[in-house]
């Protein structure tokens, strides 16, 4: 076998792994902060988690579909080793800048929850007080 048919082979597996391992991660760890920022919504934190997931799993996955080609063939096993440290470098860049992305848009709307929550008085008005100059 060609030794950049191997390169894609290995980029492949590993970025596909990489890309699963932290979807579950944040899946996992996410569902419990979405549950705080819609209330307690458990099934609405479900739905909007996997939706999360999904559309994580496409850009991510079509990344490293794009990514995959490579213009020059690889000679040796240096160069085996040159090219997955760029290809999988630059996917774990990007798996990084999804995730604080990720976290910057729940973390916004958390914001917006607890500014929610704050303006709505603790106990219903009971009357009007007179004013001062009355």
């Amino acid at each position: 076998m060609d030794r950049t048919v191997i390169a894609y082979v290995i980029y492949l597996v590993v970025s596909i792994g990489l890309t699963v391992w932290v979807a579950r991660t944040l899946s996992r760890n996410g569902r419990i902060f979405l549950a705080d920022v819609l209330h307690g919504n458990e099934k609405l934190a479900d739905a909007v988690n996997h939706l999360l997931v999904v559309g994580f799993y496409l850009v991510n996955l079509g990344f490293v579909a794009l990514y995959l080609s490579g213009d020059e063939t690889i000679q040796d096993t240096r160069g085996v080793f040159e090219a997955l440290s760029t290809k999988l470098g630059v996917v774990l860049l990007v798996l990084g800048v999804m995730h604080l992305g990720n976290v910057y848009v729940l973390n916004r709307i958390r914001r917006r929850g607890v500014m929610e929550r704050e303006q709505v008085p603790p106990v219903a008005p009971q009357g009007w007080a007179p004013s001062a100059g009355a």
